[in-house]
C-alpha cells in the first residue's frame, strides 16, 4: 500500500498514474530510480532540494501534496483497465472536493482522458474543475516516456508552478 500524502487547501496535489511495484514495496511514491518525478519537482522550483522519495512527507510543508488515480499497483500503467481509470477518476473527483486543493495536477495525460472521460485533453490547464479546484495535465515522469526529455517536461511543470503563483 502506497499511502497517500494529502491535507486540506493543498496548493498542488500531485497525482501519479498509479504505484509502481517499488512503490509498493516501499511505500513512497515515484520511487523507481528511473523515475524523473523528484528532480522535475526540484529543477521547475517546487522544491528547494531534489526531496528522495522516502522524504515524500515533507512535501506538506511546500503546501504539495500526491495521490494516484488508480491504487493498485502494477509494472506498466497499461495493464490497468479503463474501468480501473473510470473508477478511480470518480474516487479522485471525490478526494479533490473533500480536500479542496487549489490545482490537481494529474501526471500522465491518456490516464486523465480515460478516468475523466476527456479524449481531447491535451498537456497543461484543463477547463474542468472540480469545485474551485483547477486541473492541469502534466506528462507521465516516468522513465518509460521517452517523448518527454527531462528540459521539456520540467518546462512543463514549470508553467504548473507559475500559474500557481509559487516562487521559484
Amino acid at each position: 500500500m502506497v499511502p497517500d500524502v494529502v491535507a486540506e487547501d493543498l496548493r498542488v496535489l500531485f497525482c501519479g498514474i498509479n504505484p509502481g511495484l517499488m512503490s509498493e514495496a516501499t511505500g513512497h511514491h515515484f520511487a523507481r530510480p528511473g523515475n524523473r518525478f523528484w528532480p522535475v519537482l526540484h529543477l521547475s522550483g517546487f522544491t528547494p532540494r531534489r526531496l528522495e522519495p522516502s522524504e515524500q512527507d515533507e512535501l506538506l510543508s511546500y503546501g504539495l501534496g500526491i495521490t494516484n488515480v488508480v491504487a493498485r499497483p502494477s509494472a506498466r500503467a497499461d495493464e490497468l483497465s479503463d474501468e480501473e481509470f473510470r473508477e478511480g477518476g470518480r474516487i479522485l473527483t471525490e478526494k479533490v472536493a473533500r480536500l479542496r486543493p487549489r490545482w490537481l495536477a494529474v501526471a500522465g495525460i491518456t490516464a486523465y482522458r480515460v478516468a475523466f472521460d476527456d479524449k481531447r485533453a491535451r498537456i497543461g490547464p484543463q477547463d474542468r474543475t472540480i469545485g474551485a479546484t483547477r486541473i492541469w495535465a502534466l506528462p507521465n515522469p516516468s522513465g518509460l516516456n521517452a517523448h518527454w526529455p527531462l528540459p521539456k517536461m520540467t518546462e512543463e511543470f514549470e508553467r504548473l508552478r507559475a500559474a500557481t503563483g509559487l516562487p521559484g
